[in-house]
C-alpha cells in the first residue's frame, strides 16, 4: 500500500528557504511522475512542480528560478528546494505520485511565508 509521508514545511519569513520532503518508504513500486501540488485558502489545488523516473521536470511559471524539485528513484523520495519565498506561496503542499492511471496523495504539510 502506497503511503506518502511529507516532511519540511513550517513558518519562514519573505525571502527565507524551506526544503520539503516526501517518501513512499512501504510499496515496491517506482512511480512514473512525483511531484508537489499546493492549496492556498479558497483556491484550487495547484500543480507547484513535478520529475518524472527520467527526471524530466515541469514547473509552475510562479515558482521558475526560485523552486528545484528533485528525487531519489532508488528511494522512492522526492524533495522541493524552495528558495526566495514570498507571501503568496503560502499554502498546505501536498506530495504526489502516478504510477500508470493511478494516483497518490500524501496528507499535506502547511508553509507559511510572513512578511
Amino acid at each position: 500500500q502506497v503511503q506518502l509521508v511529507e516532511s519540511g514545511g513550517g513558518l519562514v519569513q519573505a525571502g527565507g528557504s524551506l526544503r520539503l520532503s516526501c517518501a513512499d518508504s512501504t510499496s515496491p513500486f517506482v512511480f512514473s511522475i512525483m511531484g508537489w501540488y499546493r492549496q492556498g485558502p479558497g483556491v484550487q489545488r495547484d500543480l507547484v512542480a513535478s520529475i518524472s523516473r527520467g527526471v524530466g521536470t515541469n514547473y509552475a511559471d510562479s515558482v521558475k528560478g526560485r523552486f528545484t524539485i528533485s528525487r531519489d528513484t532508488a528511494k522512492n523520495t522526492v524533495t522541493l528546494q524552495m528558495n526566495s519565498l514570498k507571501p503568496e506561496d503560502t499554502a498546505v503542499y501536498y506530495c504526489n505520485a502516478k504510477l500508470g492511471v493511478m494516483e497518490y496523495w500524501g496528507k499535506g504539510t502547511l508553509v507559511t511565508v510572513t512578511s
